[in-house]
């Protein structure tokens, strides 16, 4: 019998970080899964960790890849489950019944089950929510307004998955999301409590200036230039609000 959810960790010498992915997924509650690590020919000791940890079901595959994007989309042919959960390495579930709290979600097999994100720092402390909430019903034209649902939160269904446009290097994510909401009919929110803990390491300035580009090319593609060019005024007034608040505290 298949489970219903392929956990996947896409890995590439990530010693460091890994640790705390491999006990969230551990210590789950529902064990109605299995654990694919996609790893890209690690030369540390990512893999005997790995290993070590003992998860049941697990499988690994190891070998060089093109990247994150080319790591996933072989992911997705090689999984089993009904739903694929992509848990990068760093990331983890926010509780032992993250999991458990999307079966109950999938007994009425929507197209994507979501929720809400926390960010964690390096010592996995919960520094606060992410900034953009998943909103409570949630459509393709949600997007709109940038990417309210973290990957790691977006479960989607397997049979409706797209592979990974190449073309971009840093939002092939975003633009991914938008087509499984132009495909899905049904979308179930899993409510205010977060499922996913999020690492908030932060990009390098040139990084998330190129993300940010690509993503504003991803928006002018799906939703047209001229309204994404009046949405990122908002944007930025959106961002200079926060910055105020930031300093006044």
């Amino acid at each position: 019998m298949k489970p219903t959810f392929s956990i996947v960790t896409v890995t590439w010498n990530a010693a460091d970080v890994i640790a705390a992915t491999l006990a969230s997924v551990r210590e789950q509650s529902c064990v109605d899964f299995e654990y694919l690590v996609v790893d890209g020919a690690s030369t540390d000791d990512t893999l005997n960790m790995v290993r070590a940890a003992a998860i049941d079901n697990t499988r690994i595959v190891s070998e060089p890849d093109k990247g994150l994007y080319d790591a996933m989309n072989k992911a997705i042919g090689l999984a089993q489950g009904e739903y694929i959960i992509w848990l990068n390495a760093g990331d983890a579930f926010a509780a032992p019944d993250s999991l458990a709290r999307m079966a109950v979600a999938a007994q009425s097999h929507p197209d994507v089950i979501y929720g809400q994100t926390q960010l964690v720092n390096s010592e996995r402390q919960v520094v606060g929510m992410r900034h953009l909430s998943a909103p409570e019903h949630l459509t393709v034209d949600s997007f709109k307004q940038g990417m309210l649902v973290c990957h790691q939160a977006f479960v989607a269904r397997r049979e409706i998955m797209p592979q990974y446009d190449m073309q971009y290097r840093f939002s092939a994510d975003y633009d991914w999301c938008i087509r499984v909401l132009q495909v899905s009919k049904h979308n179930f929110y899993l409510g205010d409590a977060p499922v996913i803990s999020f690492l908030n390491e932060g990009m390098t300035g040139r990084n998330h200036k190129a993300s940010l580009k690509e993503r504003y090319r991803v928006m002018c593609h799906y939703y047209g230039t001229l309204p994404t060019m009046a949405r990122h005024l908002g944007f930025a007034l959106r961002h200079l609000r926060r910055k105020l608040c930031h300093q006044a505290r």
